[in-house]
């Protein structure tokens, strides 16, 4: 059994020549691994598999873990999280963007990045596939952090950067929000999904990749509060929150992204030490249905906040 590679537009890569529902020998299973810290994004075709072989194949790449939010957790799979569009549970996920009404619409973030600890990455598969739209995007932080002129990466190495976590996107700082209106139904609060009241999470600004090494840029829109003391650094608030600015912009770009439009028996595997991802949501009423199972983070990469 040969592996064959092949690159997707911008960033990741789609792997093919394995069946998952086969047995897998060490060495692929170690080859998978090593091209998932390679390139952060896999993409994988065709895969007609059952819930149970979905957490098996995730396993290779680490232990899971179980979503917080419970609710949304498959009772017979609880490795399993049902992400769902187009059911009675749109209303708490639908919101106005420049007066169109979008479901479950997600801007570029990586997960558990309020709490420090990220997990480690998470694979998605397309059981339901959105008629139209319910485009899921994946964007390199390595690759964005190697494009920095020197200059830029000598300040960064210095500053930290904080996370707050907000249920309501209006209160974010550095999305856009233009032409955006929350729903009615939109939590108001954490504890409205069962969520803590999540302290400060601060990381420096660049943080080494745990395993492979690669320096990743630690600035993603959700969530994004400011830049920890950065007087100390030279910068002034105005020039502080200027820089964050610049970095979500560059960080954004096409040659640091890829969009996938789903198809069904497919399944990608991303990186979130080092990728960051979207969801461009769907219109009401859209069926979409996509499981996904979460590899565990065993590494703390930032720190929650106690004082300034």
């Amino acid at each position: 059994m040969n592996l064959t590679v092949s690159a997707l537009k911008n960033v990741g890569v789609e792997v093919s020549g394995f069946d998952i529902n086969q047995p897998l020998t060490e060495d692929i299973k170690a080859e998978l691994k090593s091209l998932w810290y390679e390139h952060a994004i896999l993409l994988f075709r065709d895969q007609d598999i059952s819930p149970e072989k979905q957490i098996e194949f995730s396993r290779i790449f680490g232990p899971l873990e179980t979503h917080p939010l419970k609710v949304n957790t498959s009772d017979e799979y609880p490795e399993l999280f049902v992400l769902e569009n187009g059911g009675d549970k749109d209303n708490f996920a639908t919101a106005f963007y420049e007066g169109e009404e979008i479901v479950g619409r997600l801007d570029w973030h990586m997960d558990l990045h309020y709490t420090a600890r990220p997990n480690h990455g998470a694979l998605l598969r397309a059981v339901v596939v959105a008629e139209e739209d319910g485009l899921t995007g994946f964007g390199d932080l390595a690759k964005a952090y190697d494009a920095l002129d020197d200059d830029t990466k000598a300040l960064i190495e210095k500053l930290e950067v904080a996370y707050s976590f907000s249920m309501q996107r209006r209160n974010m700082r550095f999305v856009n929000l233009g032409g955006y209106e929350p729903g009615p139904g939109l939590p108001m609060k954490p504890a409205d999904i069962g969520f803590p009241d999540f302290a400060d999470a601060v990381y420096p600004m660049v943080v080494r990749h745990p395993m492979s090494g690669r320096k990743v840029l630690e600035v993603v829109e959700q969530f994004l509060d400011r830049v920890i003391t950065p007087q100390q650094f030279g910068l002034s608030n105005d020039e502080s929150i200027e820089l964050l600015e610049r970095l979500i912009a560059h960080s954004k770009q096409p040659e640091f992204t890829y969009f996938h439009q789903w198809r069904e028996g497919d399944m990608v595997l991303w990186d979130n030490w080092r990728a960051m991802h979207c969801t461009t949501g769907t219109k009401p009423g859209v069926k979409r249905l996509i499981n996904r199972t979460t590899i565990e983070g065993d590494v703390t990469l930032g720190r929650v906040l106690v004082a300034e």
